[in-house]
């Protein structure tokens, strides 16, 4: 519990009964760490689980020993104790008695209690700052220290386990134990104790190995400091790799359970359910004692060591909602059940397993990450919350009933959920892990619900891991199924089919799946050249499958790999499949915002952050290119791309022709080894379009002609241009596709000034430094001078043109395209924007 009070100019903080004071202009502890308030030994059990502790008079041996571990201040002694033993021995009991105990004597420093699919006491992300607030609240001193770590460290709480765990438990508990009067009492209080249980129903299984680890190793540096950590979890590989230790003292519960600790719960059991129940009193009153002694021992012995066996066996006695059989009666039954759980979970499942909604409403508390309650569960399944109790009614003696319908619905034990995710057990009760796509269906239903309901939160925060844990099942065991025919594709065409009528709906999916890193809703705005409205417009109604993100300046993302997966296949995604010929638009785009910087002309888009740089944007431009190239390997294939492109209509293209004029021409450069008939085609199409942007783009300044490619578009490349390209073309082949194009209009008249006065093609050996006009040459070498420049270059070959250097000492080559390279080996491509 969290109380706050002011005193004077500052803030009191009770956490878990202690206090600790600190000044009203500092950010406080409490706000800054968000610790979990009901983690500790002082939750309210019946609303946290687990809810065990022990009974008077019982599990003295054992407690005994941990309290003298504890106390113990001898160098050689180990700083950490493991009680470790099979499922309901009472490990969690004994851990709730020692945290009792120590806080008490004043030495409890902080307790954490595991609990799978309860949240956030499920996993590792809030333990060391729930740790750091404990330890403010039980040594003030302390506080201080924490507090400057914050400070000093903007960072910490986005950091690793480790590091939160060194800055803001460890050090400065160390800190504040050695210094000042402190000092001394430490000393006469003996070491201090952390209680950790249930490590073992910590989801986050590298950070629980990392604790340990980094924990161990603390202890290994500073061999005296005052503090002790006592940890019990049942014996899982990850957690007995890392402590079976000679730093850590191992203890077997087993080895301490007695048939007096049962036979003393058993007693106090019935003793205190006779004093109430009168149906037992009557029982009593005609027949004498109930249970009789040879009955009662016979059950302590068919019970043998597990307290959550006997606590079970003892609610099924007891059930006060079967009324067809009295408790006397149900007694001689418990008996012929086996020494374990699954009989009597079978046994108490097939009470309702009749009742309309009962398979779903297991299944639902058997997957969820965290409880619900009753409101909430009957809300995420579509169903009346009476019908929730009817089924869960007849269930109280393996799962806790709320006595109100806004407190979570909790299992007894965490072995219930083991039994019905395991087919080879639970038989026909099983839940089967495809379940989990039908809970994301049931999410997605409530996901944009107004009001903020315990179901409708919980869409909001978990219907990803349901998401996760559906995508890792095998082909096999997706479904679909009978009971929930969905598949996921059809859940992702579901939710995209809400938005697939906006116009740049298709631009925008496109964009977010193929751009070369993930972008904010203010760059994909500036990418398509549309307004940032729009795209929100589309992205609110997708938000189950792209996570929206809180600004317009951070990034958009997709919900799960998944989701990007269903998007690039064609067979799964249907309609909604996103070519990887948008790779063409995008290079084209981000080409265009940086010609548009190169020549100076009046934007076409709207502006423009810092972020788009012209020499990015060219690197970016080429980038998607690439992947344009890789996943079209082949000639026409590219050039039925290119054809596409005009066809789109959300965005004016002005510079389209001179685009592919300079991707086709430099393509046909790229390989060393080319093959003729590549060649000629690729260079053919690139005359095609720049003749038609010369006549289409008569408003582009003339400076367009004479700009270098690497300035108009990154394509600066470190091999030289190859002197020839040739191959088994015929002649007559070779002037109908050249001649043909050469009838494209030019209309420029210092074009054809400049191409009537040029005798011979003397241009830069590298082809970043190649400009418009260096291609207009090429056009009228194979023009003019088809026939004479054609030499035999061996049988079946022709060479077509030779292409003269510069002198080199003449050529002015820039330094960095000298050693340009490939994009992705010299700029990386989260680099690119």
């Amino acid at each position: 519990m969290l109380t706050i009070f002011k005193l004077a100019s500052k803030k009191n903080y009770v956490i878990h009964g202690n206090q600790y004071i600190s000044s009203n202009d500092q950010a406080t502890l409490i706000q800054l760490l968000k610790p979990i308030l009901d983690a500790s030994h002082t939750r309210d059990r019946e609303t946290a689980p687990p809810n065990s502790a022990c009974l008077p008079g019982t599990r003295i041996d054992i407690i005994e020993l941990i309290v003298a571990w504890a106390d113990s201040t001898l160098l050689w002694n180990t700083h950490v104790l493991w009680l470790h033993g099979y499922v309901g021995c009472g490990k969690s009991a004994i851990a709730l008695e020692i945290a009792l105990i120590f806080e008490e004597r004043k030495r409890l420093l902080g307790s954490f209690f595991f609990f799978r699919n309860t949240g956030d006491r499920s996993r590792m992300a809030r333990f060391a700052t729930t740790l750091a607030c404990q330890l403010a609240a039980a040594i003030p001193e302390a506080a201080p220290f924490i507090e400057k770590a914050l400070h000093t460290n903007p960072g910490l709480l986005q950091s690793n386990l480790a590091a939160q765990l060194r800055h803001l438990v460890y050090e400065p508990f160390k800190a504040a134990a050695w210094s000042g009067p402190l000092r001394w009492m430490t000393l006469l209080k003996k070491p201090f104790l952390i209680v950790i249980d249930g490590l073992d129903e910590c989801d986050d299984r590298e950070d629980v190995q990392a604790f340990i680890e980094d924990m161990l190793d603390f202890f290994k540096k500073n061999p005296l400091v005052p503090l002790r950590f006592f940890i019990t979890s049942r014996v899982e590989q990850h957690i007995q790799g890392c402590l079976e230790k000679d730093q850590v003292r191992l203890e077997n519960l087993v080895n301490h359970c007695s048939h007096d600790d049962i036979d003393a719960f058993m007693r106090a059991c019935f003793e205190a359910e006779i004093k109430r129940n009168p149906v037992i009193k009557a029982c009593i009153r005609d027949r004498g004692d109930w249970p009789v002694k040879k009955d009662k021992d016979q059950l302590v012995d068919h019970i043998g060591g597990s307290f959550i066996f006997a606590s079970a066996l003892f609610k099924y006695i007891m059930d006060p909602t079967d009324d067809q059989s009295t408790p006397m009666d149900r007694l001689p039954h418990t008996l012929n059940m086996n020494p374990g759980l699954d009989t009597l979970y079978a046994k108490t499942l097939s009470r309702s397993k009749n009742i309309p909604h009962f398979s779903d409403i297991i299944s639902t508390l058997a997957l969820i990450f965290e409880p619900l309650p009753i409101i909430g569960i009957a809300e995420l399944l579509g169903i009346e919350t009476f019908e929730v109790v009817r089924v869960l009614v007849n269930l109280q003696a393996i799962i806790h009933i709320p006595g109100t319908d806004d407190i979570p619905v909790t299992m007894c034990h965490t072995s219930l959920r083991d039994f019905l995710t395991t087919e080879s057990r639970s038989g026909c009760f099983f839940t089967p892990p495809s379940y989990h796509l039908h809970l994301l269906y049931r999410c997605y239903i409530l996901h944009d619900g107004k009001q903020p309901t315990a179901a409708a939160l919980y869409t909001i925060s978990r219907w990803v891991e349901h998401v996760k844990q559906f995508t890792c099942l095998p082909p096999t065991a997706q479904g679909p199924f009978p009971r929930f025919p969905e598949t996921l594709d059809a859940f992702y065409a579901h939710v995209l089919a809400k938005s697939e009528n906006h116009p740049h709906f298709s631009d925008i999916i496109s964009t977010i799946t193929l751009h070369h890193k993930p972008a904010s809703i203010t760059q994909i705005g500036m990418i398509l050249g549309i307004e940032t409205s729009k795209v929100v417009q589309v992205l609110v109604n997708l938000r189950p499958v792209i996570n929206l993100p809180k600004d317009e300046t951070s990034a958009v993302t997709v919900c799960h790999t998944s989701v990007h997966q269903f998007l690039i296949t064609k067979n799964q995604s249907r309609r909604f499949f996103v070519s990887p010929s948008y790779h063409l638009r995008l290079s084209y785009n981000y080409f265009c915002i940086a010609l548009e910087e190169v020549l100076e002309h009046p934007s076409i888009l709207p502006a423009r952050p810092m972020i788009f740089l012209p020499y990015r944007c060219s690197l970016v431009s080429r980038f998607h290119w690439e992947a344009l190239l890789k996943a079209f390997p082949e000639p026409p294939a590219i050039y039925n791309e290119l054809d596409q492109l005009t066809c789109l209509p959300s965005q004016n293209l002005p510079f389209w022709h001179l685009f592919s004029c300079i991707q086709l021409f430099i393509w046909a450069f790229r390989d060393l080894d080319p093959k003729a008939p590549q060649i000629l085609l690729t260079l053919t199409r690139s005359i095609e379009s720049l003749a038609l942007a010369l006549e289409f783009c008569e408003h582009l300044p003339a400076s367009l002609l004479y700009s270098e490619f690497h300035q108009l578009n990154g394509a600066g490349m470190d091999e030289p241009i190859i002197q020839y390209f040739g191959g088994p073309l015929e002649k007559q082949q070779l002037e109908q596709r050249v001649v043909h194009t050469m009838q494209c209009p030019i209309t420029s008249p210092e074009t054809l000034q400049e191409l009537e006065r040029v005798g011979e093609i003397r241009t830069s050996t590298w082809l970043g430094n190649w400009t418009a006009f260096n291609v207009l040459l090429v056009i009228k070498r194979i023009a003019v001078h088809a026939q004479a420049a054609m030499n035999p270059a061996g049988p079946g070959a022709t060479c077509i043109i030779s292409l003269v250097p510069l002198d080199p000492a003449s050529v002015e080559v820039p330094s960095d395209q000298l050693n340009f390279g490939k994009i992705n080996d010299i700029y990386p491509v989260d680099d690119l924007t």
